[in-house]
């Protein structure tokens, strides 16, 4: 992390007036910030949380400190020998906004008439890595040896593992077998065995193995907290056992996650000389979206900006902090408690930004806001605790309902459990403020919150549709998004929209649908197949399917065409002429067989990606695409081998696409209606949100045991496991058995939909809309089965307390 272009940009004859000129201009910036980016800005050393509310300027706050950190650094080691000048460490939570964080920092300093340097920017994961790649004798990562994949209950490795650990574990599997009750019957043992090896322990094996990972426990620390717990299943040990199959079959195939890249990266750092490398390289880090880590990402990057050894592996598991102990699967110790803090030996140089009312990730990532919280709360002992609740983003009804929201779920679960009172709230109680400024907040559209009741979900998108026209036509410089609880309701509405919008020209933009950017590994794995098996009726009309979508050849019945592949690929002297949309389709299917024998299997995949006329983003998904596939068949290298290792990744991974152009600015497009996941939505915002379709039984939904694996009991055994390594973590007195575990694992997810809601509501700008139909599917995958459903607690809070804006 050296930065060699960190150079003077004075003589040292004129530097006192041009410090002068310098401090001048970070006094320049500093006056356009609001008060709690200006305590960012003010930061000179040690440990600062920044704790803000929605729209209150994170990222320009930041960008901001930043510079002026990087001219104060520049101030202090201006006579100092380049090789003693350290960067500045900035982490972001995704790569977009990485992007847009180091545009920020770089106009800043650009103000600041400084190199647009000394600086850089991860994520998380890219900052391990990197770490990790530089020292690969200690990481244990050779990256031309090792692949990079991201997998789900369903891939193979996981499959492998519970079929193993039912071979070498068969006392625990017939426990699980028998369930609560069993008379022997043999259909239904069959059927139990399905579900256990297809769904239960698969499911059960991706929880715990992301939970533990990422947390860095080892399968041996797993089986020794299984001693302090009591079930009939021995759900730990059977979660120990898998984890510890699967990291045999990552290790035996040279294979990584992403979990193992913070590990690696952690490994480095174990090693003092390393550490001390990579230390004096930083004079501080700051992180975004600090709820959303995990607590090895956070000992990462605390280790990073600290100044001292932090006694790595010195301390025993006894003599961990009070939150408990983890070990990584190489067996060093490290505690999850903030101990640098409260420890005035090494000083820490962090700034932790983020807001733990928009923790959304905590059900499915290790990411939990009780850490963040705990950070400010011990920053806020040492007077290091700065809060942004000034947000100039929302109109001043929109921040009403906010605040009564998250209010109102406080105050609803308080009372509800008040027999748990060890249970967080969903929401720490910071309300958001408008500006103290004229003109910052926007003005309100119509009242600024519109709440509706349709009769059903027909009605909703008729009056959503008509709602979105009028808004448009009045201003088509304005955004448009409807934010949706998950993609199957953003499809059918998308459908149900799209001849409105076209009768007037509006353009829907489907994120569901257009990220699927992993359409390209199933293109290209639909035109390989054909050209393994080109006689085959189905692979041929696929591959047919995949051009008609490309708009490579014209629309016609593709049916008649592969119905009978052999005379339409090579017709004979006495075949009836074939049309001229059949020639150029049949032209098109020959030049792909003949790239299949003149082309050597490495470049087919780049072929076929020129071949599909793909975008620059696409073709850089594609060699993506081919460089993994290449890498995995070394050795094995064959059609049959490269078709396996697509299938598999389009079967069960989330292939990551390249993205090449500014992914926010494609959300938020004037005129567009976008149509995007709730998840999905955060950091971004619209002139206009609508939020459809607020259920019940989906906000906060509640935790559904399938009926096929109830004769386990009436709890999942994935959910248990993970609240019991929580509070384990946590440093709880005890670890829960399987009920309170349970009741644990459906606050959680209460807690987190009630968040997830707030930051949907957070995204609108000038007008809120909201509507909870009488009449809605009870799943969306049938969206045609509608019967009466309960409205979201929260809706029918907001048409009390806003009865005007029903």
């Amino acid at each position: 992390m050296s930065d060699t272009n960190f150079t003077a940009i004075a003589p040292p004859a004129s530097q006192a007036s041009s410090m002068e000129v310098l401090q001048e201009k970070v006094l320049a910036i500093r006056k356009t910030l609001r008060p709690g980016q200006q305590q960012m800005a003010d930061w000179q050393s040690g440990p600062l949380a920044v704790s803000a509310v929605p729209g209150a300027g994170k990222s320009t706050g930041m960008a901001a400190a930043a510079a002026i950190a990087i001219a104060r650094q520049y101030q202090n080691t201006i006579q100092s020998r380049p090789s003693n000048r350290r960067q500045l460490v900035v982490v972001t939570f995704t790569r977009s906004a990485a992007a847009n964080i180091k545009i920020k920092i770089r106009e800043y300093l650009k103000q600041l008439s400084l190199p647009q340097t000394g600086f850089t920017v991860y994520t998380l994961h890219s900052l391990a890595l990197n770490i990790a790649s530089r020292h690969p004798n200690l990481s244990g990562l050779e990256l031309e040896n090792v692949t990079l994949i991201t997998p789900n209950q369903s891939h193979r490795f996981i499959r492998t593992a519970v079929e193993q650990w039912v071979a070498n574990h068969p006392r625990l599997y017939l426990q699980l077998l028998e369930g609560q009750q069993f008379d022997g019957e043999e259909t239904e043992r069959l059927r139990r065995q399905s579900v256990l090896r297809t769904e239960v322990l698969p499911d059960l094996a991706t929880t715990v193995i992301h939970e533990a990972k990422s947390s860095g426990i080892s399968p041996a620390k797993l089986r020794e907290w299984s001693q302090q717990t009591i079930d009939a299943y021995e759900i730990l040990t059977i979660a120990s056992g898998l984890y510890e199959e699967y990291q045999n079959l990552m290790r035996s195939r040279d294979f990584i996650d992403y979990d193992d890249m913070i590990l690696a990266a952690l490994r480095v750092l174990e090693n003092d000389s390393a550490r001390r490398i990579e230390q004096n390289q930083v004079f501080a880090v700051f992180e975004d979206e600090a709820q959303d880590s995990s607590p090895l990402q956070t000992k990462l990057l605390e280790i990073l900006a600290s100044d001292g050894d932090w006694g790595l592996g010195s301390k025993g598991a006894g003599e961990q902090g009070s939150r408990g102990a983890g070990e990584n699967t190489n067996n060093f110790t490290l505690s999850t408690q903030h101990s640098a803090l409260s420890t005035q030996n090494f000083p820490l140089h962090l700034i932790r930004v983020g807001d733990p009312n928009q923790a959304i990730n905590s059900t499915f990532t290790p990411a939990d806001p009780i850490y963040f919280r705990e950070f400010c709360q011990e920053c806020d002992r040492s007077g290091k605790l700065a809060t942004m609740d000034q947000a100039g983003r929302s109109t001043q009804m929109i921040i009403d309902a906010a605040n009564f929201a998250l209010q109102w779920v406080n105050s609803f679960y308080g009372a509800k459990n008040q027999k748990s009172p060890h249970l967080p709230s969903p929401f720490s109680l910071q309300m958001i403020r408008p500006v103290n400024q004229a003109d910052v907040n926007p003005a309100a559209v119509g009242g600024g919150l519109e709440l509706y009741t349709p009769r059903d979900i027909h009605h909703t998108a008729e009056l959503l549709g008509n709602r979105v026209i009028e808004l448009l036509t009045a201003d088509p410089t304005k955004s448009v998004a409807v934010l949706v609880r998950e993609n199957r309701q953003g499809r059918w509405l998308s459908q149900a929209l799209e001849p409105l919008c076209k009768e007037h020209k509006i353009t829907i933009f489907d994120v569901g649908e257009s990220d699927r950017r992993s359409h390209v590994p199933q293109e290209i794995l639909t035109l390989l197949q054909f050209c393994d098996r080109p006689h085959s009726p189905d692979y041929l009309k696929t591959a047919l399917e995949v051009l008609v979508k490309r708009q490579l050849i014209p629309t016609q019945d593709l049916n008649a065409l592969a119905s009978l592949p052999e005379e339409f690929l090579y017709p004979g002297p006495l075949a009836t002429p074939q049309a001229e949309t059949v020639q150029k389709a049949s032209h098109i299917c020959r030049s792909l067989l003949r790239a299949r024998l003149e082309l050597p299997l490495y470049q087919l995949i780049s072929f076929l990606a020129l071949t599909l006329n793909y975008d620059q983003a696409e073709l850089a998904t594609a060699d993506k695409l081919s460089e993994r596939v290449n890498k995995q068949i070394a050795g094995n290298n064959s059609m049959g081998s490269m078709l396996s290792v697509l299938s598999e990744i389009v079967s069960s991974e989330r292939f990551e696409p390249v993205e090449t152009e500014d992914v926010e600015a494609r959300y938020t497009r004037a005129g567009q209606l976008t149509i995007i996941t709730m998840h999905k939505a955060k950091g971004l915002d619209w002139n206009y949100v609508f939020l459809p379709f607020l259920h019940e039984n989906l906000i906060p939904g509640r935790f559904w045991v399938p009926p096929q694996s109830q004769f386990l009991g009436d709890f999942t055994l994935s959910e248990v496991a993970r609240a019991q390594i929580r509070a384990a973590l946590h440093g709880e007195v005890s670890i829960p058995e399987v009920t309170p575990a349970w009741e644990q694992a459906k606050h959680l997810k209460t807690a987190e939909e009630y968040r997830l809601l707030y930051v949907a509501m957070t995204r609108a700008k000038q007008l809120l809309w909201m509507s909870a139909a009488k009449k809605a599917p009870f799943t969306w995958s049938k969206p045609d089965n509608l019967q009466e459903q309960a409205p979201c607690p929260v809706f029918s809070a907001l048409k009390r307390q806003f009865p005007d804006c029903s």
